[in-house]
């Protein structure tokens, strides 16, 4: 057994930097991977559905120009598209290769068990590390339906790999991952059933959030299926069948299955290590990513902390200072998230139900986007700005944007409230015309009439 400095087990965007980072500063660092290196952002998650929906939007936003007088016929080639997806994930999985090599991390492709406290083996190797660090993320959760195992399903790990466009595809799951390749198949030309058992899509948003999606969504064409439950999946001659609980049918030639996220513990042995799971599989560990076991952290998704790769590159600078002797938090920063349908949706701190839920005196304020010069001009006016702040202190508690860009717009909010800013700072800030940001001194001015 080999005596090293630091172990990581996974190379997402947590572990990566970290592990450079340490080797670069001297220490003797192994890396364990059993898939491809950079982790679900790089190779199933960010890098490819973004890199998808490029494409998709592109075709998208071409069909709806009619309003502004520009009629165009969309011709997508499905086939070069994918292949686009699929060279912009290899060439960023390759920098993560070449970035570690550069810094002089030791890479095990295998699968890593724990054998021993700090102890992990793996491909004939074992180690044990001063300080080890789970990175090993999460996995899609597949349900237990009856017919579903064994079927040739997609998930977000194999959807990429697609050659051929399919005619008809159905997709279990009304989440962000369900709805962004949801829309962003249709847009590519396919026949697209999105099923979901709660009775609204993004069920954990704000109401009137998802029913601007539904309501963008049923523009296009895409027909949703919701408070359904699927009570059986039948496959053959290369058409899935999906029986609801309502005695309808469903069919498809293809069926995306985007139901939730699983940890990857099972194969980690993590009772041989004396590491705690908690009920749902994820590592618990405390406000400083310590596990039940001295020496041995968990970051990112695997640990419970938001399924966000800027939240696991951000773990990464949390652990990193802790190493250090610093005092970071596994929540020391505030929380912002985009959904990138269209129109997407920019989320930033509390809603308005959530700061009452904590006992805080708030109240909020909403702009259609109908009323923004820039969304009228642009064509782009649907959706809605919501900005919550404590009446007390004036502070931005939160905000919450859908329309057009919201995920770069809603940084703003980010910056002011990480500043602790107030909304009377906003409110008076002057912000170029004719411009979406423009648009967020007007939302804040509508707090001096009430």
């Amino acid at each position: 057994m080999d005596q090293t400095d630091a172990v990581i087990l996974g190379s997402g965007q947590g572990g990566v930097p970290l592990a450079a980072d340490l080797a670069r500063a001297g220490k003797r660092v192994v890396l364990f991977e059993r898939g491809r290196l950079g982790g679900s952002c790089v190779n199933y998650g960010c890098t490819p559905s973004k890199a998808l929906l490029g494409a998709a939007h592109a075709a998208g936003r071409a069909r709806a120009a009619a309003p502004l007088g520009i009629h165009a016929e969309i011709r997508v080639d499905f086939p070069a598209v994918m292949a686009r997806v699929r060279s912009v994930r290899d060439s960023f999985t390759s920098g993560v290769e070449k970035r570690l090599a550069r810094a002089g991390v030791r890479v095990i492709r295998a699968s890593a068990t724990f054998t021993g406290e700090r102890t992990v083996a793996a491909d004939g190797v074992s180690v044990r590390g001063t300080t080890t660090v789970i990175n090993t993320g999460t996995s899609p959760a597949i349900p237990a339906i009856p017919g579903l195992a064994g079927t040739p399903f997609l998930t977000n790990e194999n959807v990429f790999e697609l050659r051929e466009l399919p005619r008809r595809v159905l997709v279990l799951g009304g989440g962000y991952v369900g709805l962004e390749l949801g829309q962003g198949l249709a847009r590519l030309g396919s026949d697209v059933h999105i099923i979901d058992h709660n009775p609204r899509v993004l069920a954990r948003e704000e109401a009137d959030v998802s029913q601007v999606l539904q309501t963008s969504l049923a523009r296009e064409g895409v027909a949703l299926h919701l408070g359904r439950d699927v009570q059986h999946v039948a496959h053959a001659g290369g058409n899935f069948t999906l029986a609801l609980d309502d005695g309808s049918e469903l069919q498809g030639d293809a069926l995306l299955v985007a139901v939730g996220r699983r940890p990857n513990t099972a194969a980690l042995n993590a009772a041989a290590a004396g590491i705690t799971l908690d009920q749902r599989g994820m590592v618990e560990i405390d406000e400083q990513f310590h596990t039940s076991v001295p020496g041995v952290y968990a970051i990112a998704d695997v640990a419970g902390q938001p399924a966000f790769t800027h939240v696991s590159w951000e773990d990464y600078r949390r652990l990193k200072d802790i190493l250090a002797g610093g005092d970071r938090r596994r929540d020391d920063r505030t929380l912002a998230y985009a959904v990138f349908t269209e129109p997407q949706v920019g989320r930033v701190g509390m809603t308005i139900d959530d700061a009452r839920a904590r006992g805080l005196n708030a109240r909020s304020v909403d702009l259609p986007v109908s009323q923004i010069a820039r969304a009228i001009e642009w064509g782009h006016d649907f959706g809605f700005y919501r900005l919550v702040v404590e009446v007390k202190t004036d502070r931005i508690l939160g905000a919450t944007l859908v329309g057009y860009e919201a995920a770069e717009l809603v940084h703003v909010i980010l910056a002011h409230m990480e500043a602790n800013s107030t909304w009377r700072v906003l409110e008076r800030s002057v912000h170029i015309h004719p411009t979406y940001g423009e648009a967020l001194p007007s939302l804040a001015r509508l707090l001096l009439k009430t």
